[in-house]
């Protein structure tokens, strides 16, 4: 939960834990506040208890964000701040494993920020990143959004953009992409021993103009090289 040292990312499949989701104001952890949070807690693959809350975040909404999400001032009006709702999160979650969509780069961003800024403790949960499962499973892609694996896996994408119906969603995603792992040859397998350091993906052994080295499979978006 809390401590002085942020959990770790895992880059594979996990039978327990929480899937969680945000809805903010905007993409800045900055400068915006979150407005909704979501999330499931799964054992074994199923889920077994749900939590959703809005969030007052005390300022208005922007009109961009609220086409997307479709949150508005007036639904947040009589909500808690999200220094109300945060621990009852954190109370939710516990120990267990965080898993979302993108949440390396965006989610948990906004967690790490809040939980120093009212707690003044870093938020210790190890978590995974489905975004980095799917460029793991699926390499060739062009874009992994969440929407793009439930279309893939002939899950429904109604009523996309709120907390927990894109946590619903992603829980099932996240169990077809545990099925695309084992069915991985067990040469790239062997890759997730070394990891990443920038971005949690697995490495592996690439030739390049002065010999062998290992580079991030995350690559273009990541272009971390380490001398083999």
């Amino acid at each position: 939960m809390l401590g002085n040292k942020k959990g770790k990312m895992i880059c594979g499949y996990v039978p327990d834990y929480v899937l969680f989701d945000l809805e903010t104001t905007g993409t800045s952890c900055i400068y915006d506040e979150v407005i909704e949070i979501s999330a499931v807690k799964v054992r074994s693959g199923k889920v077994v208890e749900e939590f959703s809350q809005l969030v007052n975040p005390k300022r208005p909404i922007p009109y961009a964000a609220s086409m997307v999400n479709h949150i508005s001032d007036e639904m947040v009006a009589n909500e808690p701040d999200f220094g109300q709702v945060l621990p009852e999160f954190l109370t939710f979650a516990g120990d267990d494993i965080l898993v979302g969509h993108n949440i390396q780069t965006f989610d948990m961003k906004f967690l790490y920020r809040d939980c120093e800024r009212l707690f003044q403790q870093k938020l210790t949960n190890d978590y995974v990143d489905t975004l980095r499962v799917a460029k793991l499973c699926f390499p060739e892609w062009r874009h992994r959004r969440l929407s793009d694996l439930a279309e893939h896996y002939g899950i429904s994408t109604r009523g996309a953009h709120r907390a927990l119906t894109d946590c619903k969603m992603n829980q099932q995603v996240f169990e077809y992409l545990a099925k695309e792992l084992e069915k991985m040859p067990a040469a790239k397998k062997q890759s997730k021993e070394k990891i990443c350091p920038e971005c949690g993906l697995p490495m592996k052994k690439r030739n390049g103009r002065f010999g062998e080295f290992w580079g991030c499979i995350g690559y273009p978006d990541c272009r971390h090289t380490e001398n083999t």
